[in-house]
């Protein structure tokens, strides 16, 4: 259901985003195939198997501080719970902003690290998880501002998972109240003279 939950949002904030859609670090090809992305960047072969067999179009091997496409071809970038797994959020999203055509749309989804889903995954990384041992998660704040100083301007903040990670998920609607939210997702756009 919290799959669902973060799934639901996704789809609300690329529902009207310009196409083709990117989804950088796109791994199982998970959130791309069920918002119909149809381009998707990673760095592992293997992942990028399980996103073909997903549906994803066109899957490129590379890495999202330096992307191997052409700058002003993209309609929407799409990033689901990557930024905290890259050596260079700042690069990703500047790399982001190049690729985009004008008026594209960056739509960047987090797990803040200032609730109670951050201070969850971030115990198990402490504990020696060997996924979020690797993660740097960032408060919905810095989150913002890494955005804003890629030359993005901020159109909408949604977010869900309003309950904790130890009570029994529900489905729940997407939310502008972002505060205390366990996944937010953040919508960007580029403007004319980037």
């Amino acid at each position: 259901m919290t799959a669902e939950n973060e799934v639901k949002l996704v789809k609300l904030m690329v529902s009207r985003a310009p196409r083709p859609i990117l989804e950088v670090g796109v791994g199982t090809g998970y959130f791309a195939g069920r918002v119909g992305a149809e381009a998707g960047l990673d760095p592992s072969m293997k992942m990028l198997m399980v996103a073909r067999m997903r549906g994803v179009e066109l899957l490129v091997r590379g890495v999202g501080e330096s992307m191997p496409f052409r700058s002003g071809v993209i309609g929407t970038v799409l990033i689901v719970v990557t930024l905290c797994f890259v050596d260079d959020p700042a690069r990703v999203l500047q790399e982001s902003f190049r690729v985009l055509r004008v008026g594209g749309n960056l739509v960047s989804c987090i797990v803040p690290r200032d609730t109670p889903w951050g201070d969850h995954y971030i115990k198990l990384g402490s504990e020696g998880h060997p996924f979020y041992s690797k993660a740097r998660f960032l408060a919905l704040r810095e989150h913002e501002e890494l955005i804003k100083a890629s030359g993005f301007k901020i159109t909408q903040s949604m977010g869900t998972l309003s309950y904790s990670p130890f009570e029994e998920p529900r489905l729940e609607e997407p939310s502008d109240e972002v505060k205390g939210k366990g996944f937010v997702c953040v919508k960007a756009i580029k403007g004319g003279g980037g």
